[in-house]
């Protein structure tokens, strides 16, 4: 299993706002389902990070595309293959 960073820019503030219960209920369920590993906001307002559990790029890029943000043009999104170093086990 792969990680991949998706970072989720801002592009619509009001979108945003009106979708966030939606999208939690992804987050939710994806977390559920393992194929996200952990989530959360820029403090700034800048948009999120979520870091997706995928066997390859494409499967991450579909995740990110079911993201009610990214279906209804709140948010856009950027995702890369990332290596995850720590001292902890999380699977």
């Amino acid at each position: 299993m792969k990680y991949f960073a998706c970072f989720l820019s801002m592009k619509d503030e009001e979108k945003s706002q009106k979708y966030r219960p939606q999208h939690l209920d992804f987050l939710k369920k994806m977390r559920h389902e393992k194929k996200v590993l952990m989530n959360g906001r820029f403090t700034d307002g800048a948009g999120g990070l979520i870091i997706y559990r995928a066997n390859h790029l494409d499967e991450a890029i579909q995740y990110a595309k079911e993201d009610p943000y990214i279906q209804v043009g709140a948010r856009e999104f950027e995702i890369h293959e990332w290596e995850l170093v720590s001292e902890y086990n999380f699977d």
